[in-house]
């Protein structure tokens, strides 16, 4: 059974780093397309980060320079360290998998599996 679990989110002051985790069971994160989404109230889910089986990453605009996407394939856990938070990455974090295509790209409704979110706020 295909589970992914999220943790490490947490309340921090604007500049501030957090480090999100998603625990993945019943299949191996690194042989797959895995991507990190945050959504706000009141807006659409968006695409934050994802990462291929070859490792090549992909990051939105928005958290270029600050957010990274990694694996740790002796733990079967997909990483997004988030640094230089802002107010505006205030949001729930998910982290998704893509099993059954090679497309890989930043668009949620690609994404099959859904864990089921870390909160992430950011106080000015």
């Amino acid at each position: 059974q295909v589970q992914l679990v999220e943790s490490g989110g947490g309340s921090v002051q604007s500049g501030g780093s957090l480090r999100l985790s998603c625990a993945a069971s019943g299949f191996t994160a690194s042989s797959f397309c895995m991507g990190w989404f945050r959504q706000a109230p009141g807006k659409e889910r968006e695409g934050v980060a994802r990462i291929r089986s070859d490792g090549s990453t992909r990051y939105a605009d928005s958290v270029k320079g600050r957010f990274t996407i990694s694996h740790d394939n002796t733990k079967n856990t997909l990483y997004l360290q988030m640094n230089n938070l802002e107010p505006e990455d205030t949001a729930m974090y998910y982290c998704a998998a893509r099993r059954f295509s090679v497309i890989c790209e930043l668009m949620a409704w690609m994404y099959g599996d859904w864990g089921q979110g870390t909160q992430v706020t950011v106080s000015s």
